[in-house]
C-alpha cells in the first residue's frame, strides 16, 4: 500500500499523514511542487519524532511518480476526490488490494479532472447529507488508509 499527496498544500496535514504513514508503515510519496518547504517548521511538528520511520519519497511532478522505475506491475491507482467523480466508489464497497496506490489532491484544489481520468478506480467517504463539505485532507488520509489496510487483511498482523 503506498500514499500519493499530490500537490499538497498545508504543512500540518501533510505532516499529520507523515505520521499515519509511520504507524502503518506504509510508504509516503509526494509529488511536487508542494505548498511548503520540507523543512517547514509546521511540517515538522505535526509528523513529531516519527520522521526518521517515515519511507518518504519526493518527485518532481506527476510524470515522474507514474514512469517511476520498479513501480509493480499489479499497481493499480486509487483516486479520491471531495469534490466526487463519476463512477466513484463508497469507500466500504470498493475492493482494495495490497498493491494500491492511494491518491489525494491538494486541500483548495483536488484532483485534477485529468488525472481523474486516468485512472477507472475512484473512492468516495460516504458522508450524512447537509453535514459537512469535505473531509480534512488528513483525516480522509487515515479513514481510507485504514479502510484499505483492514479490507485486504492486513490489520490482523497488528495488536
Amino acid at each position: 500500500m503506498r500514499m500519493v499527496l499530490f500537490e499538497p498544500e498545508i504543512p500540518p496535514n501533510t505532516g499529520n499523514v507523515a505520521r499515519l504513514c509511520a504507524a502503518t508503515s506504509t510508504e509516503l510519496h509526494l509529488i511536487e511542487p508542494l505548498g511548503f518547504k520540507l523543512e517547514n517548521r509546521y511540517l515538522k511538528r505535526a509528523g513529531l519524532d516519527y520522521w526518521p520511520n517515515v519511507r518518504l519519497f519526493t518527485w518532481p511532478g506527476w510524470s515522474a511518480f507514474a514512469g517511476r522505475p520498479g513501480r509493480p506491475a499489479a499497481e493499480r491507482w486509487v483516486m479520491t476526490s471531495a469534490r466526487g467523480h463519476r463512477g466513484s466508489t463508497p469507500l466500504q464497497h470498493f475492493s482494495f488490494r495490497p498493491e494500491d496506490c492511494l491518491i489525494f489532491g491538494p486541500e483548495t484544489r483536488g484532483l485534477p479532472p485529468a488525472m481523474l481520468d486516468a485512472s477507472p478506480h475512484h473512492v468516495r467517504i460516504p458522508m450524512r447529507e447537509g453535514g459537512a463539505r469535505s473531509l480534512n485532507l488528513s483525516t480522509s488520509a487515515g479513514i481510507v488508509l485504514y479502510m484499505a489496510l483492514s479490507s485486504c487483511g492486513l490489520l490482523e498482523q497488528w495488536t
